[in-house]
């Protein structure tokens, strides 16, 4: 069965990130998580990482359509 939670490093591991821009993610908010233990271990839930690479997909996605309207609009004229 694989683990419920997972440290911050093994996050860095599966988005190929540094450990670095892991906390990051995590003290943005952009990635949920909760420390535990008497030294504050920062932990991840599985399911809030696939929420995470699902959000980003969706906000990729948003990005990339508004370049393309972009470059219609300077194409058309209107940029």
């Amino acid at each position: 069965m694989p683990p419920r939670f997972v440290p911050l490093s093994d996050v860095a591991e599966m988005l190929s990130i540094s450990a670095s821009q892991a906390y990051a993610l995590v003290r943005s908010g952009e990635l949920r998580a909760i420390k535990v233990g008497g030294r504050g271990q920062w932990r991840v839930e599985t399911s809030e990482i696939e929420s995470y690479i699902q959000r980003s997909y969706k906000a990729t996605a948003n990005y990339l359509e508004e370049e393309r309207r972009q470059e219609r609009a300077k194409a058309d004229g209107n940029g």
